[in-house]
């Protein structure tokens, strides 16, 4: 029995899958946050992707400066502060 693990190509396959769902993954959460300003909280639960995922994805954007947080206040979710954000430009107006 060969071990896979010696094979550098072994892996490919599987990484070329893994990155095609993190797009559709950063697709559907970049639509999440373009239909009004919502919470991280609000996104996941809304889309069913881990916290953690739409976490990463909202930094490289900030980066990217392709989302904004438009303001903070009370999640309607965990009922704790939390930051809103949105990837339309129409809300921007009004961030703070």
């Amino acid at each position: 029995m060969k071990n896979n693990l010696s094979n550098p190509n072994s892996f490919s396959g599987n990484e070329h899958r893994k990155g095609k769902h993190f797009q559709a993954q950063m697709k559907r959460v970049f639509a999440a946050f373009y239909s009004q300003p919502k919470t991280m909280l609000m996104v996941s639960i809304e889309t069913g992707i881990l916290r953690a995922n739409i976490c990463r994805y909202v930094a490289k954007w900030h980066k990217q400066n392709r989302i904004a947080m438009v303001r903070k206040g009370i999640c309607p979710i965990s009922k704790h502060r939390a930051g809103f954000y949105t990837t339309n430009k129409n809300y921007w107006n009004g961030r703070s």
